[in-house]
């Protein structure tokens, strides 16, 4: 066979497995709708939270992301700048990840220009800020966006407004999601500006009514706690008894987490008061100062008063969580008897 036959070949063996994979993801999708599977809230930002989407996406009858809006770097941070609206980047990520893989509109969303003045913008976000001006609402310009991506399940802000993530850093104040990423030293805790800034009403409502509320994976400090940390979110996370689950990181995120342990995880969520109930952490994530916990263990175990659930979730070589994977442990973790354990907060 000539190389060019073979790339045709190779080209077209991809697209049939590409095209088989979509079809399976959504017969599972409709499904778990079908079925009337859990009502899900997702709670997070960047890759990690598009990780969750794709697994619950599976199993959830009911599906609603709940996104951090604080990135100022990029293409997100020039919009936010320049149009005043609240960063787009992740809200695009989600967007995509809930689309059908091989739909041009998901291709479309994610493309950016390599030149010009639109060089490193993503034509995803352009059409989100674009459809804010025209709607006069940034959660409905989502709810459109969603159309063009037939995307069923929801897809919010966690802040109706623009915010700048600030934190502690050996005893100095960083502004600014890109600088508090980039801090060498350990973050002590973060917080928002404004301090109290305005939520839809969407959100509240859909984390007062889910049977479970899947918080991370995702970077700790700048993008799970950049939208824990919003208090009115914070509030209505507190006010539920159960079912809420931490998705802990497969790795460090450096220099943000560098050392950690999960219960280090477990006492950043404490110290900003977001509750948890169980936290799911991968037999391949664990550290030397983890050793107290057993590997694939769905028996009590507890670190800081938090229930801890070990499994295979991530892929082999622990580069990302795997959806299959991730969503055969949310699902089991979606049933009463193991989410209801109390937790911290």
């Amino acid at each position: 066979m000539k190389p060019t036959q073979a790339s045709h070949a190779q080209a077209s063996h991809a697209q049939a497995s590409h095209a088989q994979a979509n079809e399976a993801s959504q017969a599972n999708e409709a499904t778990a709708q079908a079925n009337g599977g859990p009502r899900v809230v997702a709670i997070g930002g960047g890759h990690g939270l598009a990780s969750t989407l794709r697994a619950a996406r599976s199993y959830a009858g009911e599906l609603t992301a709940i996104v951090s809006v604080a990135d100022d770097g990029g293409s997100s941070g020039r919009l936010r700048q320049g149009l005043g609206i609240p960063a787009p980047g992740d809200l695009r990520k989600c967007l995509v990840a809930l689309a059908d893989p091989g739909s041009l509109w998901a291709r479309t969303f994610e493309h950016r220009f390599e030149a010009g003045e639109l060089e490193g913008h993503a034509v995803g976000n352009l059409i989100i800020a674009g459809l804010a001006e025209q709607s006069g609402d940034f959660t409905q310009a989502l709810h459109q966006a969603s159309q063009l991506l037939g995307v069923s399940a929801r897809v919010l802000p966690a802040t109706s407004e623009p915010v700048v993530l600030c934190a502690e850093v050996a005893g100095e104040a960083v502004v600014g999601q890109v600088n508090v990423a980039a801090a060498r030293d350990a973050i002590s805790s973060v917080c928002l500006v404004p301090s109290d800034p305005a939520v839809p009403e969407e959100v509240i409502a859909a984390v007062e009514e889910a049977d479970q509320v899947v918080i991370g994976p995702g970077s700790l400090f700048t993008s799970v706690l950049a939208a824990c940390a919003v208090p009115t979110l914070r509030e209505a996370l507190q006010r539920r008894t159960g079912g809420r689950v931490y998705v802990c990181n497969l790795r460090p995120q450096l220099p943000e987490t560098a050392g950690f342990s999960a219960a280090d995880h477990l006492r950043a969520l404490a110290a900003h008061r977001v509750p948890v109930d169980v936290m799911l952490v991968d037999v391949g994530a664990l550290t030397a100062r983890d050793h107290c916990l057993q590997d694939h263990c769905l028996e009590d175990q507890y670190l800081e008063g938090v229930k801890v659930v070990t499994a295979a979730v991530g892929r082999a070589d622990l580069s990302a969580h795997d959806p299959e994977r991730l969503a055969s442990a949310l699902t089991a973790l979606a049933a009463p008897e193991l989410d209801r354990s109390g937790g911290i907060g």
